[in-house]
């Protein structure tokens, strides 16, 4: 078992590519990544029966789980209170300011908020290393200088989705899983220092599909606490329920995952491009209006999270919120006003409807999440005691045809704009960026994107009565794409048309886009 890496060196990198790191990467390589391999063609055959006409439900087979008096572990320490976490990418700065914000967990993300450049990687996993050793400090280019607060936040890692292979660092010739080098990097580097300090190695899973892919990362996290010594159900894992499948199979992942399950997060965004995504084809019964007026009120997204918040709590489980994508704007008051409220009301929803916590995006929102959370839970550090009563169905859930709202040429181009812009910082090395005051990452970028594509196949028409076209898009974007100057701007346009325009649909945009992060030492390497 040699593992080989192809990423040229980075400062530091020696504190956290160690030896031990590369062997425990090796072995979840063995173990795990013919399972996973086969998982993702799951996926696909999933995929292709759903646009053949099926339709999701909950499995029979499980039955005996979803009515079982079974509960996960009971919260380990950092995750008992959280009322406000902030997320955001592990770059140096804003690692100090998510710890220092006054939020009670940072999601220290390496997956849609961060482009996966190796140097953006190693840096992070360095950055962290350094901060839970409290030994991280950053000066700007003005001068001014960042240290660590007295009291900061836990820190839980979000790796990479299991479909992301990560091209610089090969076992035996084939590329490792983003996700298994993100998670054995961390672990290795920081568990035994989390322990010490009253704390331990927690994650965010991403992207799951299914409670087969939940067992894959029970595996992991089995085999990582024997290799490092230490106890079982020290790892513990919040999941996102960014996914359709997910949805239908929320009880079964936190079985699977319950000695090492720390709670459920409603990942919004990414939820609402894997609807479109898995029925892009089926006809304009599910064809979601402009992006931007599909809330979390309209009825398949309500049913979502009630589900999410109940399974929790029955569960033993935190009920995590999602993400509003509106962010502060100092420079432009009345924008940054209505903003501001408009997330104000959204956690306010949140904390009446049962979640125990919810996601800012920037620091200036962390007081607005804890005021709204505050007047629910009061001294409390959950509501696991609120357990909604509805039964939610399956048709709850697929719901689409209910939602309200047109499709506008503006929608359009915002779609379009979004998603070309977000791509030009994607490619220049940033994952999360301020568009039009609104927060967009890869998954806000993916709804932008699945959009179009399945507005084209289905021939919308917009409400000024033009059918939406590659036509019509392509000359959009060279309209959007005439407007910038930036080095990544044809490289962004040409991408943009191809994950939007393109026959064959592309499941993942960053699937698309990861080549041209790929050094060249690590193009072909066997």
């Amino acid at each position: 078992m040699t593992v080989q890496i192809s990423g040229s060196p980075r400062p530091h990198g020696d504190r956290v590519l160690t030896p031990a790191a590369l062997e425990l990467l090796g072995r979840l390589h063995d173990e795990l990544d013919g399972e996973r391999r086969r998982l993702l063609g799951a996926r696909v055959d999933l995929a292709a029966r759903i646009t053949d006409g099926a339709d999701f439900d909950f499995d029979p087979a499980t039955a005996d789980v979803r009515s079982g008096s079974w509960t996960v572990a009971p919260p380990a320490p950092g995750l008992l209170d959280r009322r406000v976490e902030i997320t955001g990418p592990t770059d140096r700065r804003m690692t100090i300011n998510a710890l220092n914000s006054g939020a009670k967990v940072w999601l220290a993300d390496f997956e849609d908020a961060s482009t996966p450049t190796w140097a953006n990687l190693v840096d992070g996993q360095v950055n962290l290393y350094d901060a839970i050793r409290r030994q991280v400090d950053f000066e700007s280019e003005a001068g001014k200088r960042y240290t660590l607060a007295e009291e900061t936040a836990t820190v839980v890692v979000r790796p990479r989705g299991l479909h992301l292979d990560e091209a610089h660092v090969r076992v035996g010739g084939e590329a490792v899983a983003g996700a298994l080098f993100d998670f054995a990097v961390y672990v290795t580097a920081n568990a035994a220092e989390l322990l010490r300090r009253g704390s331990g190695p927690y994650f965010y899973l991403p992207k799951l599909e299914s409670a087969a892919e939940a067992r894959l990362w029970n595996r992991a996290f089995v085999l990582a606490q024997d290799f490092l010594q230490i106890p079982q159900g020290s790892i513990r894992a919040t999941v996102l329920i960014e996914t359709l499948p997910a949805a239908f199979q929320m009880e079964e992942i936190l079985w699977e995952l319950r000695e090492h399950a720390a709670g459920l997060n409603a990942g919004r965004w990414d939820y609402m491009f894997s609807l479109i995504k898995y029925y892009r084809a089926r006809g304009p019964r599910w064809v979601l209006p402009d992006r931007n007026t599909v809330t979390m009120t309209v009825p398949f997204m309500r049913a979502y999270t009630e589900l999410l918040v109940q399974t929790c709590h029955r569960r033993g489980a935190h009920a995590i919120g999602g993400m509003s994508a509106f962010i502060p704007n100092r420079r432009l008051p009345e924008v940054n006003a209505a903003a501001l409220e408009k997330v104000r009301a959204d956690k306010r929803r949140e904390a009446g409807d049962g979640f125990d916590g919810s996601w800012v995006a920037h620091p200036d929102l962390v007081p607005i999440c804890r005021e709204e959370f505050g007047a629910v839970l009061g001294d409390d550090p959950h509501q696991k005691h609120v357990v909604p009563t509805r039964d939610v169905a399956a048709a709850d859930l697929l719901a689409v045809a209910e939602t309200p709202g047109t499709i506008t040429r503006a929608g359009l181009e915002s779609n379009i704009s979004v998603g070309f812009r977000y791509l030009e910082s994607w490619l220049a090395g940033t994952g999360a960026v301020a568009i039009d005051n609104l927060m967009e990452d890869a998954a806000t970028a993916e709804i932008a994107r699945s959009q179009v594509w399945q507005w084209i196949h289905n021939r919308v028409g917009l409400e000024d009565g033009e059918t939406v076209t590659s036509e019509l898009v392509l000359g959009l974007l060279d309209a959007v794409r005439a407007e910038s100057d930036s080095a990544s701007a044809d490289a962004a346009r040409d991408l943009f048309a191809q994950v939007a325009t393109d026959p064959a649909y592309v499941d993942f945009l960053t699937l698309a886009a990861y080549p041209s992060l790929v050094e060249p030492a690590a193009v072909g390497v066997s």
